[in-house]
């Protein structure tokens, strides 16, 4: 069987995910889940960046506007958090594209605002 990318530290941060929706259940604001994440994260003693900045490096220029991913963890892990009715092709392009100018080997779509916690993996 294919080993996958990061798998235990990905099971993880869902895990932590699970419980933030167990006990915010769906429909707040994305801001609220990334707060719980940030305390659950923190309780767990999870290196983590929170609005992570990342530069698009465009032929021999850096372009004015920057990406910010919801958190890296682990410093390998872009955990990207949605609460939303369904994720869509453009939430699965945001996660690519982080992915890309971040060179980081695994992106995490999390998405709160369903009955129960959606997710999805991404590797480059």
């Amino acid at each position: 069987m294919k080993q996958l990318v990061l798998e235990r530290e990905a099971y993880e941060i869902i895990g932590l995910c699970m419980e933030v929706h167990r006990n915010l259940g769906h429909g707040f604001s994305e801001i609220v889940y990334k707060d719980a994440l940030e305390y659950e994260l923190k309780n767990e003693k999870i290196q983590f960046t929170r609005e992570q900045e990342f530069k698009v490096h465009y032929k021999d220029i850096i372009l004015p506007h920057h990406f910010y991913a919801d958190f890296v963890v682990f410093d390998s892990i872009i955990l990207e958090v949605k609460s939303t009715s369904q994720l869509t092709k453009s939430h699965y392009a945001q996660v690519i594209n982080y992915l890309a100018v971040s060179d980081l080997p695994l992106g995490l779509l999390i998405n709160f605002n369903e009955d129960s916690l959606k997710y999805k993996r991404f590797v480059l």
